[in-house]
């Protein structure tokens, strides 16, 4: 891995074209809000990446140079090309790459693929969120309180259709609500971190916990110095061989 941290945010970029609510809170993108938080991390290199860039924003230069991914998408899952996601995938199963996956992005290509799930999940109208710190002692919970609130964001509740290997953080909805809404899912020798506020019409990216949890995340999917450098297409090697070759 490079000294920085190289971190591609990619973005539908499409509620910030079309809908002014979210243009007044999000003028350059929501990606773009994230990123500058991000870029004032001296270890982290920021790229901007959006489904109406070429090649969707993601050619073999910007994946094969990135560290860790952030994906937020929401009506436009099925524009996402199949042949990206499967690279995505290689990526994040094999240690090369770490992702972060926000808000609507539960029913991404990318997230239902690489953490192998519906991504199905209740939701309902926006209202006022507590999130609960309830792994005080992880690294993406670094300098967040037992709870913050978040006074509008989209409700998402259980049932979530997924089963995380480390929980962070659940979230409380003013309409009685509950959410697993912080978790880290491993998938081969790599890290995949869901955290779920972010609605397009809603300033969550602008809250500091928010932006704290993001960076955190960022921080803890990252890869792995001692990662697996598997060439592509190498050949797999039988556990006999192997052995055969210390015997010898």
């Amino acid at each position: 891995m490079s000294e920085k941290i190289r971190v591609t945010i990619w973005n539908e970029f499409r509620h910030e074209k079309h809908m002014p609510e979210v243009q007044k809170l999000y003028p350059d993108g929501m990606h773009a809000t994230i990123g500058s938080y991000l870029a004032k991390d001296a270890d982290i290199a920021v790229t901007l990446a959006a489904l109406d860039d070429p090649e969707q924003g993601l050619p073999d230069e910007v994946l094969n140079n990135t560290d860790v991914l952030v994906w937020w998408g929401h009506c436009a899952h099925h524009e996402v090309r199949d042949d990206i996601v499967a690279k995505i995938q290689k990526r994040v199963y094999l240690g090369r790459m770490g992702l972060v996956v926000l808000h609507s992005g539960h029913h991404s290509k990318v997230f239902r693929q690489v953490v192998g799930t519906t991504g199905n999940l209740s939701w309902g109208r926006e209202q006022k969120e507590i999130v609960w710190s309830v792994n005080p002692a992880h690294p993406i919970a670094a300098g967040i309180p037992d709870h913050f609130c978040l006074e509008s964001e989209e409700l998402y509740a259980e049932p979530f259709a997924v089963q995380p290997d480390e929980l962070i953080f659940t979230a409380w909805f003013e309409d009685g609500y509950i959410m697993r809404n912080g978790m880290v899912f491993n998938r081969g020798a790599g890290k995949i971190f869901y955290f779920q506020p972010g609605h397009e019409s809603c300033p969550s990216y602008h809250n500091e916990y928010v932006e704290r949890i993001i960076n955190n995340g960022v921080r803890y999917v990252k890869p792995a110095d001692f990662g697996m450098d598997i060439p592509d297409g190498a050949p797999c090697v039988h556990p006999h061989k192997v052995i055969d070759e210390f015997n010898n």
